[in-house]
């Protein structure tokens, strides 16, 4: 099988060595994911020009991208479609039908729109997990690979636990990562532990917080989960 990349093109959190290659930090999320038959960009983050950026100096080519797949209408996550499409790539691009209308036009104009309700495949071994209920509906993507599915969520706003459980639902399969916005950022350390514990509870083997994770939560779940989290 073979390798897949999941590379964060977009978040508002530094990491070692983003000053030095020129890689720029902004609120939003975008992911890259790249498995050995396509490419997937998972949100956009919230600024086309330092989404291009990003991408460019990370080596990163926007015509190979086959699907774009916005995990809700924020725009810290829909920020960079436009100047994506401006390049003259045209991906399909998935987003839930909740999306407001006007948007969904300006889309369906430039590309393909496929709205999504219910779990579906978006590229060989890449699936959404359909839309997740809750205030502000959510989907999340699960990508397959040799150690485990690969959960990547945007900001997780129906709540990670329940995104990671859908995506077991929507994909069989152990998670060997939850990736991506946690939603956690406003939340006590008491309510950060007890979404460890589903997150242990669902089986999850590793954690790499991002974006709207928030500081607090993101130290006390890379400690939870030792050297097997990712992140700083």
């Amino acid at each position: 099988e073979d390798i897949v990349k999941l590379i964060v093109v977009y978040d508002n959190n530094v990491y070692a060595g983003a000053e030095v290659s020129g890689l720029r930090t902004d609120w939003g999320f975008a992911c890259w994911v790249e498995t050995g038959t396509s490419t997937v960009l998972f949100d956009t983050g919230g600024n086309g020009a330092i989404l291009l950026n990003n991408m460019q100096r990370l080596g990163l080519d926007p015509a190979e991208i086959d699907a774009v797949v916005l995990s809700h209408a924020h725009g810290d996550h829909t920020g960079g479609l436009m100047a994506l499409l401006d390049m003259g790539v045209r991906p399909a691009v998935y987003l839930l039908d909740t999306f407001p209308a006007g948007f969904k036009e300006t889309v369906r104009r430039r590309t393909t729109l496929v709205e999504v309700s219910g779990p579906a495949e978006v590229a060989p071994g890449v699936h959404t997990t359909g839309r997740v209920d809750g205030e502000i509906p959510e989907e999340a993507l699960a990508v397959e690979s040799e150690q485990g599915l690969l959960v990547i969520t945007g900001c997780a706003h129906p709540g990670v636990v329940n995104m990671v459980r859908r995506a077991r639902e929507a994909v069989a399969g152990d998670v060997a990562l939850a990736l991506g916005g946690f939603h956690l950022g406003s939340v006590s350390r008491r309510e950060i532990e007890q979404v460890g514990d589903g997150l242990a509870a669902l089986g999850v083997q590793r954690v790499a917080p991002c974006h709207c994770t928030g500081d607090l939560a993101r130290a006390v779940l890379t400690e939870r989960w030792g050297h097997d989290g990712l992140l700083p």
